[in-house]
């Protein structure tokens, strides 16, 4: 198995991710019934200073954080695609990497079970964690057509 299939796998999978959240964040609007309206609203129109600097809302830190997570995703898409095209020259620094992917992935996985439940999601980060376990068991392990050229 090569790395660097399950590297562009994990960076297609992130780079959904931030797709499908971006999208349903932005475009989100309360239809759950009147309870949800008055949260929404009331995150809305109550600023309060944090830390001495201007006033925001609740649904400021709300929204800025859910566009946050946007861009973490982004990250992620960047590195994991680039990581698939350094894991032939240098395997080492790649499973290393594809390590501290994992705990973020796994870090993930338990915050969406934990406090979401959204199945896709959760299938998602799922998915990509297993790409990351392929990847640091196979990262510089040779398969058997290269073993045969290095010792001939």
């Amino acid at each position: 198995m090569k790395p660097a299939i399950f590297l562009r796998i994990a960076a297609a999978l992130a780079l959904l991710e931030a797709a499908g959240h971006t999208f349903l964040f932005v475009s989100y609007t309360p239809s759950h019934g009147p309870e949800e309206i008055a949260v929404v609203e009331a995150m809305k129109s109550h600023a309060f200073k944090l830390g001495g600097v201007a006033p925001h809302s609740y649904w400021e830190l709300y929204f800025g954080y859910g566009l946050f997570t946007t861009v973490s995703c982004l990250i992620e898409v960047g590195v994991l695609w680039q990581l698939a095209s350094l894991v032939k020259t240098a395997p080492a620094q790649v499973r290393s990497m594809a390590a501290i992917f994992f705990a973020g992935e796994a870090g993930y996985t338990f915050l969406i079970w934990r406090y979401f439940s959204f199945p896709i999601p959760l299938a998602s980060h799922i998915s990509i964690a297993l790409c990351l376990v392929i990847v640091f068991l196979t990262a510089g392990q040779s398969s058997p057509a290269e073993e045969r050229r290095k010792s001939s």
